[in-house]
């Protein structure tokens, strides 16, 4: 096992967990089902910030911050949406030594609140849209936990809009979806299909959901973002009205949309190999690691000379680390910063200070590079830019190689139990053949995908026409 860890092909679950606190991105907290996010985790959940923050302000989003807590009574006003959350909800019965008069729900989402807010501040059209988004954690009480992909606490981004009408709503529901296949697409060079979660599948409280899905190198699927067409469910409950511009008063139509640091564990399980983490150049807060070699005392000090000129001449454009450590020989420093992802590795001894070079190393596929000094501040971040591009073209790959047309529920059955991947399959519409589907195979419709073509077909269970394919796969 290469630093401890796990291969793939012998125990995938075990691979993951062992990258994950083997780089330090996280450890497992004292209270059953959290987790602790170490710095190297933290860096890259401050890169998504950072990233998808500037996308949604390129859109219009504002931030803004609402309570942890939330009473009982909000909860209550949206039936389905309660229902959906109630078997995951923390509450609070007690504080300041009393039994409080109202319990206190720790959110699990924030839509009740953010809508009790919005009926004090919405009164006309004039005051639409309203357009926040919100960085903050949330609480679920979760059964079954995994590092990163679910756990009770969990920090995420949740947007909430509220609109004049149902097609403008609709419309930012879906343009913010676009936003997140973008993001996780250039960013995290994870390819993914976006499109209409089934009735069954979609968020309590919302009339339609819209999600990208992408696929692990398990070939299982995991949904990566949700977006939410709440129709005016949340504006009715909690009487959110104005008057339009003819002078009539009507209840506001509305969205929600959010992505969790379950986008660093897709991160992992999407291009890491049995050496540790990969992580894609635009997302990595070090883009290169400078490496000197010396075997000789006397080598040292021109060495040292050598690579630090090298930094100073790169440090404007890149995050860089030196690791002059001397108790380390160069192949535990090699395995080290390969476990943690860092995207360019920069070797230099006494060789290349002589042909005033660098030798350097592509962390996706291991290739060495030799590079003229002279060269480096082009060639660098060119080299970095083909590292993007081509996990997302193998990502890309793996995907469409994955994925299958399936017509018979007997081959549907084997697929999920043997190769894994991404069926597509016709379906009729009806919940009972959905519902057929998911107790015989463990999986489930993951999207109706948007880029779907009509074809006309028939559903593997009950055989009634179907107009296009929808995604099918077992998830996360």
């Amino acid at each position: 096992m290469a630093n401890g860890i796990t291969p793939r092909i012998k125990d995938y679950s075990q691979w993951y967990l062992d990258i994950v606190t083997k780089a330090e991105l996280a450890d497992y907290a004292p209270v059953k089902g959290c987790m602790v996010i170490r710095p190297n985790g933290y860096e890259l959940w401050e890169n998504v910030q950072k990233n998808l923050d500037s996308l949604f302000k390129s859109v219009g989003v504002r931030n803004a911050y609402f309570p942890l807590l939330i009473p009982e009574s909000f909860m209550r006003k949206e039936a389905k949406h309660v229902d959906g959350f109630a078997p995951e909800c923390a509450v609070v019965t007690h504080g300041g030594g009393k039994k409080l008069e109202e319990n206190l729900y720790i959110r699990p989402t924030s839509e009740t609140i953010i809508w009790s807010m919005y009926s004090k501040w919405i009164q006309s059209y004039r005051e639409l849209p309203l357009v926040l988004n919100q960085w903050c954690n949330v609480l679920r009480w979760e059964m079954r936990t995994r590092l990163f992909l679910r756990t009770s606490e969990f920090l995420w981004q949740e947007g909430h809009t509220a609109h004049a009408s149902e097609a403008e709503a609709n419309a930012r529901a879906k343009q913010m979806l676009e936003i997140y296949k973008t993001f996780v697409e250039e960013f995290m060079a994870i390819p993914v299909l976006a499109g209409d979660k089934t009735p069954a599948e979609k968020f309590a409280g919302a009339n339609i959901t819209y999600s990208i899905e992408g696929m692990m190198q398990d070939k299982k699927a995991l949904q990566l973002g949700t977006s939410h067409d709440l129709g005016q469910n949340f504006g009715k409950a909690f009487d959110v009205q104005f008057i339009n511009q003819s002078g009539t008063r009507e209840h506001v139509w509305g969205t929600s949309w959010g992505v969790s640091t379950r986008l660093i564990g897709a991160l992992i399980m999407a291009h890491s190999d049995d050496q540790g983490l990969v992580i894609p150049p635009r997302l990595a807060t070090t883009s290169l690691v400078l490496i000197p070699i010396w075997r000789q005392t006397d080598e040292r000090s021109k060495i040292i000379e050598f690579t630090q000129q090298i930094k100073k001449s790169l440090e404007k454009q890149h995050k860089i680390i030196l690791d002059d450590r001397e108790q380390y020989r160069p192949g535990f420093k090699f395995n080290e910063w390969e476990l943690k992802g860092i995207p360019l590795r920069i070797e230099i001894g006494p060789k290349d200070v002589e042909n005033k070079q660098v030798i350097a190393v592509r962390r996706d596929n291991k290739q060495k590079i030799p590079i003229p000094v002279n060269q480096l501040i082009d060639k660098i971040p060119s080299l970095l830019n083909e590292i993007q591009h081509d996990l997302l073209a193998k990502a890309r790959i793996f995907q469409q190689e994955n994925t299958k047309k399936i017509d018979h529920y007997p081959d549907l059955k084997n697929l999920l139990n043997q190769d894994g991947g991404f069926a597509m399959i016709h379906w009729c519409g009806s919940s009972e053949c959905e519902k057929q589907m998911n107790t015989e195979t463990k999986g489930t419709i993951r999207c109706i995908p948007w880029s779907a073509e009509s074809e006309p077909g028939h559903c593997p269970v009950c055989q009634k026409t179907s107009s296009k394919r929808v995604v099918y796969a077992k998830a996360y």
